[in-house]
């Protein structure tokens, strides 16, 4: 007798698909195969897919900004959100600010975290002040105790890092074998192109995916791989947006380096053309890197279709758009340099990525698989307890209905946000039932489960 048998369905993985049931006891997959025994709870997936619950490895949560805004989001509405779109474990990014404990920062998103988690979680560090202390004694305590990875900017003036600091973290991640995230623009050239068009009066929000050029994220890219080669360290590129910083990753991975990299579904069903219009409501737009074009698009497809890019996360940063502690700070009429960076998605990673990759036959659905759960498992640390459906791992499942079509209407959304850059999206393809830890906490239109029921998950300290 199992706590629960979903029954019928077509488990999908990175391996492949097969017809069979999965069997949950004590909130862990303990058999995969067909006519297993009853559960206590069943749930008939006959016609549907069951995959492994998504990894969303690059989200930002309950996190305050370099200029003091907080996110929209907490732990219960991002998890919430989360679950609803298929994704059952989230990494987002404790944040230390100039000045602070690295350590005393952790501990205080431990605090936020544990009252209200909703999926499970981990945590990357933001690393904005590298010093001897952070580095040498904070950063071991903190990978030992389940945080392999950091992050580090190489532009936004209160976070960005020198080259030089680059290259201290790096190594210091290197013996405490961790995994750096990087930031890649070039925050010099980001100021000139921005300098050129305010100059002009070219102030809109639509004005500023053209300040932030493609050339700087190659750069960037090209660069922050050069420095971790040098130290020796493992890299990994977030939100990849253009064909520029795609080359440097592909002849770094030609020649051997450790670098990964990821995307992010912005930069594969939008476009600069759909901030062509004035006015504020174009504010939900706005992120870094900025939107490119149909040519950076369709090449990134290209790279997740052949391998070159590993994951793709939501990078969920939610700023309500018509709201004065969100992307409206600064009133209406200002300036896109002083409206807040950020796109929500944490819902819509997976549906999109489905709908405009799997159906359209751009990916098939083992990469899909991967690229939304097992990859991100496996390169963060979480594998194989989380990102795969198999005897031993998490029970973290997604029963999907392919073929249920739904407009994105962010009435529909379970963020707290008021506004999403994909609505009037049509998307086909959706998960209908979620079960994490072998609770079923979405299904049939309604979720279950209280604030509090996401745990920490310590994750391993190096690559598998």
């Amino acid at each position: 007798m199992f706590d629960l048998v979903v029954r019928g369905g077509t488990v999908a993985t990175e391996a492949g698909t097969e017809c069979a049931d999965v069997g949950i006891s004590g909130g862990v997959i303990t058999a995969c195969g067909r006519r297993l025994g009853p559960g206590t709870r069943e749930i008939d997936a006959t016609g549907r897919l069951v995959l492994p619950g998504g990894v969303d490895a690059h989200c930002h949560v309950d996190q305050k900004s370099s200029s003091g805004l907080m996110t929209a989001d907490d732990f219960f509405t991002a998890g919430v959100s989360a679950a609803c779109g298929g994704t059952t474990t989230i990494i987002p990014f404790a944040a230390q600010h100039r000045g602070q404990s690295l350590r005393a920062v952790v501990e205080a998103y431990h605090e936020r975290a544990r009252s209200r988690a909703f999926v499970d979680y981990g945590f990357h560090l933001i690393v904005s002040d590298p010093t001897p202390a952070v580095l040498e004694e904070e950063l071991p305590g903190l990978v030992a105790d389940g945080c392999p990875s950091l992050k580090v900017y190489m532009t936004y003036d209160a976070l960005k890092v020198t080259d030089r600091q680059m290259l201290a973290i790096f190594d210091a991640a290197r013996r405490a074998g961790a995994i750096v995230l990087v930031h890649a623009e070039n925050s010099d050239a980001v100021a000139w192109a921005t300098g050129r068009l305010l100059a002009q009066g070219l102030t809109e929000p639509r004005c500023h995916p053209a300040s932030r050029p493609a050339a700087a994220e190659g750069e960037a890219t090209n660069r922050a791989i050069a420095l971790a080669e040098l130290a020796g360290a493992d890299v990994f590129i977030v939100h990849v947006s253009c064909r520029e910083a795609l080359a440097p990753i592909a002849a770094a991975r030609a020649r051997g380096a450790r670098v990964w990299a990821e995307t992010c579904p912005q930069y594969l069903v939008l476009t600069a053309a759909d901030m062509d219009l004035p006015g504020f409501d174009m504010a939900r737009f706005i992120c870094s890197p900025p939107l490119r074009n149909r040519d950076d698009q369709d090449a990134l497809w290209g790279a997740l279709a052949d391998g070159q890019l590993d994951l793709v996360a939501s990078d969920h940063a939610p700023y309500r758009l018509r709201d004065p502690l969100g992307k409206m700070v600064h009133g209406e009429d200002a300036p896109f340099t002083k409206i807040p960076n950020g796109i929500s998605g944490l819902e819509l990673r997976m549906p999109l990525v489905y709908s405009a990759g799997v159906r359209t036959g751009r990916i098939a659905l083992a990469q899909f698989v991967a690229l939304t759960a097992t990859n991100p498992a496996r390169i963060h640390g979480l594998y194989p307890r989380k990102g795969t459906i198999a005897p031993g791992s998490d029970a973290d499942l997604a029963i999907w209905d392919t073929g249920l079509e739904r407009v994105v209407a962010q009435a529909d959304l379970h963020d707290a946000m008021d506004d999403s850059p994909f609505e009037g999206r049509v998307v086909t393809g959706w998960p209908v039932t979620t079960i994490a830890r072998g609770e079923i906490v979405w299904h049939a239109g309604k979720v279950a489960g209280e604030p509090g029921r996401g745990r920490f998950v310590a994750r391993t300290s190096r690559l598998a």
